[in-house]
């Protein structure tokens, strides 16, 4: 049984982050500087109090409320995150009370960035080819604002807030076709969250109140990205030219008869040096990014929607491409 992306719809936070605040904070740039360097101007920022699970509810009720589907009729709820909203239980599962769905729906986290969305895409698929499920919920949310610390001008400039929910179903807009995967965990370092998990716990065991010193116990400090910027550009030109060639093989066409490609909305600089290595023409090109920043495992969903809103869907094939922490890639035809 073939999948098909039925509808999208795309849950933006309502604060923002301007660049002329960023050069308010940082004297040495300037609101002109920070667009010219990645080629965003304003990114959407979680409130506070607002998490990853927050936004995918509220993506999730924009769906519904479009009519494209009844919640009793979803029969797997699928969120990627890597801000879960706890450690456990599963966010996923939250999430599949407070949307009111059925009992019977299956519910399930995955914990990857920005090649999220072609994974997602690809249990999807094999969920409703192997029968499990007709119409399938897979939402993208992602807060790493929260994990940007005050002083990281580099990360605070790229990084935005949002959430999408994707109906996967047995018709609908695009069918997904066949993929391409890849994985390098000798990268891991390069783009992490150190602390905060099992390995780095943010707190000792024991209350840090009854140990001496430990107010100045790095431990206790909160979890902050960090990122490699050079070597995760070097990764992504090692490998997304290979990933193109690939996932061109798996559905036997050609680079010619791709009608557009979208890549994962990481900067302006990566995008363009991408462009021009693998040869993608301007006209075939998609990149939106400039309102919203890179929102990790959404930016391909934001995309398409705005893609399809804006050009339609006949007679196109669409390369899908996301690439990033892990370090993760992936690829896929839609048809």
């Amino acid at each position: 049984m073939e999948a098909y992306i039925k509808a999208i719809e795309v849950y933006l936070p309502q604060q923002t982050l301007e660049n002329q605040e960023l050069a308010e904070r940082f004297p040495d740039w300037s609101a002109k500087k920070v667009f010219e360097k990645v080629g965003i101007t304003r990114r959407h920022i979680a409130a506070f109090d607002e998490t990853a699970g927050d936004m995918a509810a509220k993506s999730c009720s924009l769906l519904f409320e479009s009519g494209e589907i009844a919640k009793s009729d979803i029969g797997f709820l699928i969120l990627c995150t890597q801000s879960p909203d706890y450690f456990l239980p599963t966010t996923a599962c939250i999430l599949q009370d407070r949307l009111g769905l059925s009992t019977k729906c299956g519910a399930f986290d995955i914990n990857l960035g920005c090649s999220g969305y072609i994974y997602g895409l690809a249990v999807s698929k094999g969920l409703i080819g192997a029968g499990c499920a007709s119409n399938i919920l897979l939402v993208t949310s992602e807060t790493y604002s929260k994990y940007i610390a005050d002083d990281d001008k580099s990360n605070l400039s790229i990084f935005g807030d949002a959430a999408c929910a994707t109906l996967i179903s047995t018709n609908g807009l695009y069918k997904v076709a066949n993929f391409a995967f890849g994985t390098d965990g000798s990268g891991a370092s390069k783009l992490i969250v150190k602390k905060g998990a099992s390995r780095e716990p943010v707190l000792p065991r024991i209350h840090s109140a009854l140990i001496p010193g430990s107010e100045t116990n790095p431990m206790s400090k909160p979890p902050f990205l960090e990122m490699d910027g050079p070597a995760v550009f070097n990764f992504t030109l090692a490998s997304v030219p290979k990933l193109i060639e690939q996932t061109l093989i798996a559905n036997a066409v050609t680079f010619d008869s791709v009608d557009m490609f979208i890549f994962h909305q990481a900067n302006s600089l990566m995008l363009s040096t991408l462009k021009k290595v693998c040869k993608i023409p301007d006209d075939k090109f998609f990149v939106s990014m400039e309102d919203v920043g890179n929102t990790v495992s959404s930016t391909i969903p934001i995309c398409l929607s705005r893609f399809q809103k804006m050009h339609g869907i006949s007679g196109k094939t669409i390369l899908l491409c996301g690439f990033g922490v892990g370090f993760s890639w992936g690829g896929c035809i839609l048809q």
